[in-house]
């Protein structure tokens, strides 16, 4: 048997990062080394998921916990105001950043690319980790060439921070390569009320349903003549994206430089 991928896990007492660090405890490919989040005292990684101690202790301070522990990956599920500075510190250190949160621009992702071909690892920013929502963006694509008249509805719990989604965004890029732009609906409509018709991307809508309640849907909207097409998928728990996590820490060993979309990764 190989040697066990080391790896960190920021954002480690939010949802997500307790999911992350069940998953890494419980796979026997990986080992973690270190979880880094804001606490004000000491807590074994363990329980947070539910786990023995582990003897892996929450730290406060991301640099300083890399270097102690010197992992091979740093899995980010944090904020986007934290995810640009982390992801540069972890790939400063030599670690593998893979990266859940959402919101770099284009001029980030291309700069971070750089510093990874630096230092010759890899990196990935994901949107989403899910294999099914991966698939829903790529039957959306293939349904674009065909009916370009299109619209996308994503929903979230009221606690979710940008709008719309990392996921949506990353549907209406792929879209937008097999479709070319076309301003749809009547070219004389009015909103009476500001952003009645959602955010407006290459001619067609994105709209953000925040409610409590809900985890994350997402819903692509086909329409044509005499007929709609409807492309769905559903998350009901944060465990579904782990195998996904799991498949980005193996696969982001073997690359060099900072891949944007899981979907590079799954084949």
């Amino acid at each position: 048997m190989s040697k066990p991928i080391t790896v960190a896990v920021a954002g480690a007492t939010g949802r997500m990062g307790r999911e992350t660090v069940r998953m890494i405890l419980e796979d026997p490919e990986l080992t973690l080394v270190a979880a880094v989040a804001r606490t004000s005292g000491p807590v074994d990684a363990g329980s947070l998921a539910g786990k023995p101690d582990t003897g892996v202790l929450v730290a406060n301070d991301l640099a300083s916990a890399l270097e102690r522990a010197k992992p091979d990956v740093l899995v980010d599920f944090t904020n986007p105001k934290s995810a640009m500075p982390n992801t540069e510190t972890a790939i400063a250190h030599g670690v593998r950043p893979v990266i859940g949160t959402t919101g770099f621009t284009p001029e980030q992702i291309s700069e971070l690319d750089k510093q990874c071909r630096d230092r010759g690892i890899g990196g990935l920013i994901a949107p989403s980790f899910s294999i099914g929502a991966i698939l829903m963006m790529k039957f959306s694509a293939m349904a674009a060439k065909y009916f370009p008249h299109v619209e996308i509805i994503e929903y979230h719990g009221d606690q979710k921070l940008d709008a719309p989604s990392g996921t949506s965004i990353r549907t209406a890029e792929w879209i937008s390569e097999t479709r070319r732009e076309l301003r749809q609906g009547n070219p004389h409509e009015e909103e009476l009320i500001e952003g009645a018709r959602g955010g407006y991307y290459n001619g067609f809508r994105i709209h953000s349903v925040r409610l409590p309640g809900v985890f994350a849907q997402q819903e692509v909207v086909f329409g044509a003549f005499g007929q709609t097409l409807k492309i769905r998928h559903d998350s009901y728990e944060r465990a579904g994206y782990m195998p996904g996590v799991s498949v980005a820490v193996k696969k982001i060993m073997s690359v060099t430089g900072m891949i944007y979309g899981f979907e590079h990764l799954m084949d």
